[in-house]
């Protein structure tokens, strides 16, 4: 259930939307960029993103999601067990059956220990999912 716009906090209601909002990172995301032809041609390798917060690191992965039509799953790792990752993984491969691989977004991805680490590689080896960690 979303919530309607007039409760959003402001900085959700003024998030960039596009790529061509996006602010900053333009050696990544200006037209005839790496990051930008890949997006534009559907060609998402997996990926790391830093920063410090506030960043646009999250946003940017929302839009492109949206800009590729891949369907967007997110974890933190500060609150993700291997239970967390498992479930989000039999998502995944639902999706990735029915044609696509999709984002796995996981934030604060360095906490994640060997276990959850196991857990999550081989389907990011075998391209069940695209991870874009931050």
């Amino acid at each position: 259930m979303e919530m309607s716009p007039k409760k959003q906090p402001l900085a959700d209601r003024m998030r960039p939307r596009k790529l061509d909002e996006f602010v900053g990172q333009e050696h990544l995301v200006a037209k005839g960029k790496i990051l930008r032809s890949a997006i534009e041609r559907k060609a998402l390798p997996s990926i790391i993103f830093w920063g410090p917060p506030g960043s646009g690191k999250t946003t940017l992965v929302r839009i492109i999601a949206a800009t590729t039509g891949t369907k967007f799953v997110p974890l933190s790792a500060t609150s993700s067990g291997v239970k967390d990752i498992r479930e989000a993984i039999d998502e995944a491969r639902s999706i990735f059956s029915a044609g696509s691989a999709p984002l796995l977004f996981i934030d604060e991805v360095h906490r994640f220990n060997k276990s959850q680490q196991d857990a999550l590689l081989p389907y990011v080896e075998d391209g069940t999912v695209i991870l874009i960690g931050a």
